[in-house]
């Protein structure tokens, strides 16, 4: 069965303001929204090498940091910039209409 893509009400734009993280649930997906200078990127909420909740982690220009290890993800291709993390993140594409946040998932 083909799974076609569909895009998901986040939270509204004041919810993500600059420099903070926000994670919400939609179904079976778990996703980080972060607001870096102003853009807003979406990747999986949970760290790759430990189950940690990223959105509990800090935000930086390298990316996210995760709380736990100390790990930094791009927010870009999700791919960890340091160990002990070596699985990338999956990233999700992100619109903004209304000052809705939306993540195609």
């Amino acid at each position: 069965m083909i799974r076609l893509s569909q895009w998901i009400k986040a939270c509204s734009l004041d919810q993500v303001k600059e420099g903070q993280l926000f994670g919400f649930h939609s179904d079976d997906k778990k996703i980080l929204l972060a607001n870096q200078k102003g853009k807003i990127f979406a990747t999986d909420l949970i760290c790759t090498h430990a189950d940690a909740d990223l959105s509990t982690g800090f935000l930086s220009d390298e990316g996210v940091r995760c709380p736990l290890h100390l790990s930094v993800f791009n927010l870009q291709d999700g791919k960890p910039q340091n160990l002990p993390a070596e699985i990338p993140l999956k990233t999700y594409n992100v619109k903004i209409e209304q000052d809705e946040i939306y993540v195609e998932v």
